[in-house]
Parts: C-alpha cells; structure tokens; sequence
C-alpha cells in the first residue's frame, strides 16, 4: 500500500463488523470546535482569572469534560440514525485530540515560551546587561521590535495584534516543536510494543477512560455511569470539594481543605526538620493509586518518609545544608538509570525495529503500528538532527543540545512509562529542570562558554521552556492513546493523524489565544501578575539574570549536588538489580524517582490507597478488588467535573476562587 493510500485508509470510517474504525469527519469537526472551546475557557479561567489551571491535570479537564459530555450524549443518540449517532471510537478520538491540542495553550507549553523569548528584551536594564547578551540572538528567533515586545508586555492601544514580525518566529518554532513531538513519537512507537504486548503495563488512566466512554447498549445512560459504586466514588469526591468551596465563603463550614500539614505538630529542632511533611488530598490520585501495583504504591510513601528522615538524622548530626536532601538531584539519577535499564530490556525490541527499518527483518509485521517502524527509525534521526540544527544555528553548541535534548528524551521515555505503570496524576512527575542544572552542576558555568563569547549559554537559557515546562509529557498521551486505540478497535494510523493534527491546531490556537490576550491587556497584569507578570515571566526573567550573573561570577561546579544524582542513579539500580535477584522485592525503583521528583502531593494518597488495596485483598480477593474499581474512578472523574469543570467555570466570574485554589498538576 503507498503512503496516499495509507493516509487515506487512516482517514476513513469503516462500519462493517470486525474492522477497526478510522478518522471520521464527525470526529474531526468535533475535535476543532472543542478545542475552540477550550481555547476560550483557558484563556478566561487560567490568564484573566488565574482562578485554576485546568490544562494541569492528568488528563487535562477539557479532555476529561468532553469525554463525559460526549458520551453521555452518545448514550441518547443511539436509537436516532446512523447519520447523527455518535461512535465510540470518534468520541476516543476527540479525546486523544484534546489531549494533546488543549495542553498547547498551558502552563507547560506556550504560556512559558513567549516570555522566555521576550523577557531579555522588555526587563533590559544597564544594571542586568541582558542589552549586551542579545547580540547573541538570530533575527529569525524572536521578533526583536522594541515596540512590538512593549506593547506585549503592557497592551496595544488597538489591541490588535502585530502579526508580521511575529509569523516567522512562531513558523520557525513551531517547525521545532513539530521535531520534538515526532522524535517522541518515534520513539514511543519503537518501545509500544514491548510495553503493551510483552510486559502488558496496565495503562491505568486508559482503563479510567474505557470505563468512563462505555456508552452502554440501546440504554439512555453509558454503563460506567450505571453502576451505583461508581457514584459512591463520585459523590464522596463532589461532598469534598463542595464542602471546600462553601467554606470559601463561609469559613464556619467544616471542611478537610488542601491538605493536612502533619510537619505542624514538630516544632522543635530537630525533628521540624522532617517538614514539609503534609497528606495533600488527591481524589485523583487516591482513584487511579487504586490500580496502581502496591509494590509502587508502597515504595512511593516509604521512600518520601526516608527522605524526610534523612534530614532530620542530618540535623541531628549537625550537617545543615539547604537543599539537603536533594530530592530533585537524586531523581535525576534515578531517571537516568531507569532510562537506560528500559533501553537495555527492549534492546531486543530495538533492534528489530531497526532490521525492519534496514530492510533485514522483512517478515516482521508494523501493520498494527501508528507509523511502519522505518519511517520511525528514520523519523527519530531526522527529527533530532533537526533539533540540532535549529539550536546550533541559533548559536547553541552542538555538544551542548545534543546532551540537553537526549536528557530530555529519555526522561519523557521514563515519564511515559511511569504513567503506564503507575498512573499517576501529575505532570510534572519528572525531575523538572534538572536536565540543565543537572549540566550546570556537573561542569560549572565557564565549561558553557568561550571566553567572551556567551553565545553558547545565552542560547541555553532559550530553550529553558524545555525543561521548567512539561510539553516532554506528551509522549505519555501518545502511548495511551495507542492503546486506547488498541482497546477500542480505532486505526493505529488514524491515532497518528489524530496527535500530529492536534499537536498543530493547538500550538496555532494557542499563539492566538495568548498573543490576543497580551495585546489586549498586556502580560504584565495577566496571571495575577501587577507590573511585571505573573509566574511564567518571573522565571524568564530570573532565567536570564542567572546567566548574566555568570560573566560576573562564573559558577563552579556543584560537586555536592552532583554527587546526590549519582546517589539517586546508585539507589535506582540497586533496586533494579533487587528486583532482578529477588522476585518478591517490595520495593520499586520506579516508586523512588517518582517520588524524588514531586513527592510532596503524591505520597499521602499513595499511603492511603495502599493501605485500603491491601486491606481488600486480604480481605475479599481479586473478586473485591475488581468489583470497587469503579467507586475509585468516581473519585477521579467526580474530582475533575466538581473541581475542574464547575468551579473551574464558577471562578471566572467570582473572586472566591482565591480562598480555593485548585491543583491539579
């Protein structure tokens, strides 16, 4: 079949029984003007308002509230014709869709570019020097009209946006943004098999979202949203935020709120030294914990607790040093050897995929994949090498980006795989940016720079978008989505148009929505921000400063940290070698990086849910296990509809979301 004729088949819409439904222009249509939607509603609840940011969550709540509205529309439609009914799979397919689109415009994505791009230009002071450092960047990579970036800091007198110095930049970064994206993709193709197949990952959030788009048969309301354990879950989710939401306006009504901060109760040294140390209630991480084996489950809340321990054995012994224990550090490591352990366990996996690329494996069958595994193999070279290119013409060095991106990719690798294993809620589940401190820590500040010229770490300090934000998360939705896909009985080819169309539309919506609201108001008063921005621009901002202060004060290399990364690679591989020896090894080496990474709001729920799973199946067995799962999900989809569809639309329009906040990443 040629490629056309692949397209077209991915494209198409069979009915007949036994064959896998494909992109309809129902879906499509859909999928555009929910994303429209969602484009107004962040703009509104997460810029203006600052009330919640809904494109935080895992899943994001548009993807979430689009699931349930669709199929419970679904559910009346199926007795009208086929010409009005609603598909499962198109209702799947919007969902992966908004996924990826609606995450363009977030925190993570877009929102943390334009001020990294602008910020030396608009805070240039004689005292910063960030005048003296923009010599050092292309023309092509950020419009550099003085006007043009103080009108988006402080508002257009028309309010209209300058749209041609700003074309070719947002061209040229799309075009990278496009090269990541597929280089994960790749990437992600090449290891799908091994997870899915081979070592069958349970894909937790994918049985949150089988369950929840069951549109039932010929019943008015989908079967997931029939089962009455699932409403438990659901009401007690609903009663939680309800309960937080009217103590927002009348502090009398008792309420759990955010969290419990058990740190409160030490108070003396040494042992407040163990703080932070709160149960951040999770509802969605207490539901999809429930699928989570207690092997990580348990590893998760031993591990934090050790950390917290190890401070105050520290304190105690008189060794104060801030930073201590450096959850952070150690994650790195522990990420970079899990990365390597998962390269090493599908090396047969890998290089299948490349014979087959080489034409050596001819009778090895990639029919089933989102792309044949050549133009994977190919698709990953090219993508990186365009990364490259992009960052060194831009004047970063070429040892420099390919050692920042290949972190980069391996820790989205490993992201992906802890929410296929693990589930968790949280994108910014990995070590955030570490993958340039990390560097930094290792070689010192004067290694990235040649004498006067600071063109290499001028450039560097660019793309700190790529590691402070969390676009890297998007190889996790491209590996559920496939086995969504693969559930379902949806086109593997189809997914790939369905991602790559979403990954385009979104980014293009989201310089839309952002510019339009700069203009309009000016970045400096959105976010919550007063005269100079909210959070996104204070760490531009800060970005550079840092870099600045390196021709001043050149910094060193920080042996300490860089030591506590290799502490936290030693600790993952010897649970790695552990679990190896000793089948029955309580402990995770996925549990420790997840939980050095962003333990914080994540050890409470998992300390929870392991103890009632545990309970469960003492109690009942696999039989009790099974039957309670829905009342768990309804812990997560009543969390997001309450917490993320109505408060997060409520709060536009009502201060009180002040005393409410909620977080979702």
């Amino acid at each position: 079949m040629s490629a056309t004729q692949t397209a077209r088949a991915a494209v198409e819409a069979p009915h007949e029984q036994g064959e896998l439904a494909g992109l309809s222009v129902k879906a499509v249509v859909l999928s555009l003007l929910l994303l429209g939607v969602s484009l107004y509603w962040v703009l509104h609840v997460e810029m203006i308002a600052h009330a919640s940011q809904v494109t935080e969550s895992v899943p994001i709540v548009p993807a979430i509230g689009a699931l349930i509205v669709l199929t419970l529309i679904a559910s009346l439609l199926q007795r009208l014709p086929r010409l009005v009914r609603l598909a499962r799979s198109d209702i799947l397919l919007v969902y992966m869709f908004l996924c990826v689109a609606a995450s363009m415009p977030s925190v993570g994505v877009v929102r943390l570019l334009f001020p990294n791009l602008t910020a030396p230009y608009y805070f240039a002071e004689p005292e910063n020097d960030f005048e003296s450092y923009q010599k050092y960047v292309p023309n092509w990579f950020v419009p550099k009209s003085p006007e043009t970036i103080r009108q988006m800091y402080e508002h257009a007198d028309n309010e209209r946006v300058p749209w041609r110095p700003w074309l070719g930049p947002l061209s040229v970064w799309t075009l990278f943004f496009l090269a990541w994206f597929a280089a994960m993709f790749c990437l992600m193709v090449m290891f799908r098999k091994q997870w899915v197949e081979r070592e069958r990952l349970t894909f937790p959030i994918v049985h949150m979202v089988m369950d929840l788009s069951d549109t039932g048969t010929g019943r008015l309301v989908g079967g997931f949203f029939r089962n009455p354990l699932m409403w438990l879950g659901f009401g007690l989710a609903a009663v939680y935020n309800l309960l937080n939401i009217l103590r927002a306006w009348n502090p009398a009504v008792p309420a759990l709120g955010r969290e419990y901060d058990i740190g409160a109760l030490f108070t003396e040294r040494p042992l407040s030294a163990i703080r932070p140390l709160s149960i951040g209630w999770r509802p969605e991480n207490i539901g999809l914990g429930y699928l989570v084996s207690t092997e990580i489950t348990l590893s998760v809340w031993v591990f934090y607790l050790l950390l917290r321990v190890s401070n105050v054995v520290a304190v105690t012994a008189g060794y104060e040093v801030a930073g201590f224990p450096f959850d952070q550090e150690q994650s790195t490591g522990a990420y970079l050897a899990l990365g390597i352990f998962l390269i090493y366990v599908g090396r047969k996996q890998l290089r299948q995929v490349f014979e087959k690329a080489l034409g050596r494996l001819n009778d090895l069958d990639d029919s089933d994949e989102p792309i044949p595994y050549r133009w994977a193999a190919i698709g990953l070279v090219v993508s990186v090498v365009t990364m490259l290119v992009f960052a060194t013409k831009a004047g970063m060095w070429l040892w420099t980006a390919a050692l920042y991106f290949g972190l980069i990719l391996l820790f989205a690798l490993v992201y992906a795989r802890a929410r296929a294993e693990a589930g968790a809620a949280m994108v910014w589940l990995f070590p955030f940016y570490q993958h340039k401190r990390s560097i930094l820590n290792a070689l010192g500040s004067a290694r990235l720079s040649s004498g006067n010229d600071w063109s290499n770490l001028t450039i560097f300090s660019y793309f700190m978008f790529m590691s402070r934000g969390y676009f890297q998360s998007m190889m996790a939705y491209q590996v559920e989505s496939t086995r969504i896909a693969g559930e379902a009985r949806i086109n593997q080819r189809a997914v790939t148009v369905v991602l790559f169309l979403a990954l385009v539309t979104g980014l293009w919506g989201a310089y839309h929505m952002h510019l339009g609201a700069y203009y309009k108001y000016g970045n400096n008063v959105l976010e919550s921000g007063t005269t100079e921005g909210g959070y996104r621009t204070f760490l531009a901002k800060n970005e550079f400063l840092e870099t600045a202060g390196y021709a001043k004060a050149p910094k060193p290399a920080d042996k300490l940290r860089t030591s506590m990364t290799g502490v936290g690679f030693g600790v993952a591989a010897a649970l790695i070698l552990l679990r190896t020896a000793f089948l029955r090894f309580p402990l995770h080496p996925l549990g420790y990086a997840m939980v050095t990474s962003y333990g914080y709001p994540l050890w409470g729920p998992f300390l929870l849910v392991w103890l009632v799973k545990t309970l469960v199946l003492r109690v009942g067995g696999m039989r009790l296990y099974r039957k309670l799962i829905p009342a768990f999900l309804g812990l997560v989809i009543g969390h997001f509809f309450v917490a993320g569809v109505i408060w997060g639309s409520i709060s536009v329009h009502n201060e009180m979301y002040r005393y409410y906040v909620v977080h979702f990443g």
